[in-house]
């Protein structure tokens, strides 16, 4: 059923707005008759989350569910096609952030939703635990930082051991002391947003797929978005401006856009420059381990944490496969219009393996040559860059921005997939009467 619904949505084109032909064929409550001094076409409607990776499909079943009339935009032909696809499928505990932080408050508190909705809804999911472990001397006052950092954020059940006692635990580990987080595990990502898809349909949210948001401009103080074909945006030659096919005026806008969202908000005509922040992409890859049927560990297995990134760790995936990543490549931008269509570069080289080895051998002395094979790779949406200290999530409203309704959502990398659940209960808590 839903795959049909999502089918016959992608299949809907013609000279008209695809979103026109959605708002009119599902009755979703506009203004009708409306049109701009240059004949594009104007909707008010309640609800737009722009996006539909796993945090904004978060928000529109959130909504839904508390009355609210939600239509979802993405640019791609399905859901969750850009970051939300891309990572490690970890259910994070919340060690890493700073105490009272949005991604401490949010992953913890995201944790909890996330495990619950999972047992309820009959989504694939593993509570395997996590080791953070330390390999050389210098690196043990860290983890015990960790362990601090972590209790301070709420964090239950977790215990330093000696390197004698985690090898007990997994016998091809390697390390001088380990920290266990036993609430940590894995999640299969598709069948939670799948699920969240269903749920939010059930409760009356809209899906407009092949549907871009290109800009947009502020009117009597609310925003109103630019609304084109994805089409016609992989077929623009960049001679003349972008023009949109429909103007919607939402109540409330959710910029969930993931890798793009600071790209977006810099087309908001009327919003200021000074409140989006600067913009970073760090590339990360992915290698699978092959040539082995035993998998190595039970647990996910993770260095003390590097520049951009959590080191490359060990990953499961509910099939038992061996993942070990990211790494860190800082990588310049790309034009607005590729980022909107996901035209970053996704390839892993296998080249890249020999750089991995040496890291993965630090724990995992025992991996064998050419054991490696390319993967995956993601690309993490970041306000803060290389060397700088990592910056929290940025959920901004209007008392940031001074746009009402207007909710943006910038830098929402690792813990995202974890705090989703968390960051819709608090939009929808905190920006419901918009």
């Amino acid at each position: 059923m839903l795959k049909s619904k999502i089918q016959s949505l992608e299949r809907i084109s013609s000279s008209s707005s695809v979103v026109f032909k959605i708002l009119k064929s599902r009755n979703i409550a506009t203004t009708t008759g409306s049109s701009s001094s240059n004949g594009v076409p104007k909707e008010k409607v309640d609800c737009v989350v722009i996006g539909a990776g796993v945090v904004g499909l978060a928000v529109a079943r959130e909504l839904t569910l508390k009355g609210r009339e939600v239509l979802v935009l993405e640019s791609a032909s399905t859901f969750g096609t850009g970051i939300s696809s891309r990572n490690s499928e970890v259910i994070h505990a919340g060690i890493y952030y700073p105490p009272n932080s949005l991604k401490a408050i949010l992953c913890v508190r995201g944790r909890e939703l996330l495990y619950k909705y999972c047992s309820e809804h009959n989504i694939p999911h593993n509570q395997i635990g996590k080791l953070i472990v330390a390999t050389g001397s210098s690196e043990i006052p860290q983890l015990h930082n960790l362990m601090n950092n972590g209790i301070k954020n709420g964090v239950g059940g977790l215990v330093m051991m000696e390197g004698s006692e985690a090898t007990r635990m997994e016998p091809e580990l390697r390390c001088l002391k380990a920290l266990l987080s036993p609430v940590s595990g894995i999640v299969d990502t598709h069948s939670l947003m799948l699920s969240l898809v269903g749920e939010a349909e059930n409760h009356g949210a809209t899906f407009s797929y092949n549907t871009t948001v290109i800009g947009g401009h502020i009117e009597e103080n609310r925003l109103s978005l630019h609304i084109s074909e994805t089409k016609h945006l992989e077929n623009w030659n960049g001679k003349f401006p972008l023009q949109p096919e429909m103007v919607l005026i939402p109540k409330l806008v959710v910029n969930s856009a993931g890798l793009s969202a600071p790209v977006l908000a810099k087309r908001f005509d009327g919003l200021r420059s000074a409140v989006i922040p600067p913009t970073y992409y760090a590339r990360g890859c992915y290698f699978t381990l092959s040539n082995t049927t035993i998998c190595p560990f039970k647990h996910l297995i993770y260095p003390i944490p590097e520049d951009g990134g959590l080191g490359v760790h060990v990953t499961l995936d509910l099939n038992g496969q061996v993942k070990f990543g990211p790494n860190v490549e800082w990588i310049d931008g790309i034009d607005d219009v590729s980022s909107f269509l996901n035209k970053f570069d996704y390839s892993v080289c296998t080249n890249r393996a020999k750089l991995f080895y040496p890291e993965i051998r630090k724990y995992y002395p025992n991996l064998k040559d050419g054991s490696l094979e390319p993967g995956y790779a993601g690309i993490r949406p970041k306000v803060s860059g290389p060397r700088q200290s990592p910056v929290d999530f940025v959920i901004q409203g209007e008392d940031i921005h001074g746009i009402t309704g207007l909710v943006n959502l910038f830098g929402i990398e690792s813990p995202g997939l974890t705090s989703s659940m968390g960051v819709a209960e608090h939009i929808a808590t905190r920006f419901f009467r918009c």
